[in-house]
Order: C-alpha cells, then structure tokens, then sequence
C-alpha cells in the first residue's frame, strides 16, 4: 500500500508540476477566489494555513489576503524528532525562516504560538484528494496526527487535476470538510 502511495505522490507532482506559470497563477487564483466567498473563510477570525511551495496552490495571496481583512493567521511549525507540528501566528513574511526541504515556517523566536482550539478554519494540504474529502498528504503523517484531536473545520484547496478517483484509505485518515478547486467546490459532509 505505502508504495502504491509513494508511486501516485511522484505521479501526482509530476502533473502538477506541467503546469505553466500562468496556469499555475490563473488557477491558484481562482481557487482562492472562490476560498474567500467560502462560510469556512467569512466566519473564521483565525485561519490555520501552510506557506506553499510551488507546484503547490499558492497560499502566499490567500495569507496576504487574510491579513486584509484582518483575521489571525496560523501557520505549522513542524517538529521533526517527535512527527508533530504546532501553529504559531504569522503577522509578516520576515517572520518565516527557511527549514528542511525548502519549506517556510516561521520562527519561534519571532512568533507565539496558537492553540488547535483558537483555529476555526484550518486549511490542510495534500497531493490527491477523493471528492469525499480524503486526501493523500505529502507523507510525513503531521497533518494526519494533528486531525486527530482538531475539532475546527477543514477545507484543502486543489487544482481541479488533484481530484481523483480513488486511492488507499487508512483508518487514521481523516476527510476534509471540503475541498475547493479551480472548477468546483466539493463538499463531504464533514465540515
């Protein structure tokens, strides 16, 4: 099964990284679009969010855009020796610090840390999803142990080619509530 996965992480990132760069801008932005008229985004005051990294959708605009209008913003810090992550409040880009693999998170000596329960909409993301909301992360299972006690809603933002089919689903999958495309919105009823 792990190989099944591993195989479909490499198919999947290979697809999404054909994406020109208008396409992959175009898109991000009309996933994000359709984000900010979302009850999930109008009703939270604080949001939990990954930095991107491209191929990924681009949630710098949506940080951006969540400073605009005022609400909290979240973001993971992970811990790698005990595979779990915390959020901590991202007020600017210069409190980011570049970890392993490239990715941003922000500094613990610049930012405080923001309790699960504070989070009322937390935006999780992935490489595949199933239109019923289960989706197949990036491997390291952090999202996956941070679900397990999260009770606040959950939406994933994809381009439309990240939803597929079907792929291996464990017991310690957790769905989103909904996941948002460039095309559509799909919502699993776990939101």
């Amino acid at each position: 099964m792990e190989m099944d996965k591993k195989a479909l992480r490499k198919q999947m990132l290979d697809r999404m990284k054909e994406l020109s760069k208008p396409e992959y801008e175009q898109l991000s932005y009309e996933i994000a679009r359709s984000l900010y008229s979302s009850p999930l985004w109008l009703q939270a005051k604080t949001i939990g969010i990954t930095v991107s990294k491209p191929p990924e959708a681009d949630t710098w605009q949506i940080i951006r855009k969540a400073w605009e209008d005022g609400k909290r913003v979240a973001v993971p810090k992970c811990i790698p020796h005990a595979k779990q992550m915390v959020f901590r409040e991202l007020k600017s880009f210069m409190e980011l610090e570049s970890v392993y693999y490239g990715l941003w998170e922000p500094s613990p000596e610049k930012t405080d840390e923001v309790r699960s329960e504070e989070i009322e909409t937390l935006i999780v993301p992935g490489l595949a999803y199933m239109k019923n909301g289960f989706r197949l992360g990036f491997g390291g299972g952090y999202y996956d142990r941070f679900l397990e006690q999260y009770k606040g809603r959950t939406v994933s933002l994809a381009f439309e080619l990240q939803v597929i089919n079907g792929f291996p689903v464990e017991n310690h999958d957790k769905p989103v509530g909904m996941i948002i495309t460039d095309q559509r919105v799909w919502a699993s009823g776990n939101a």
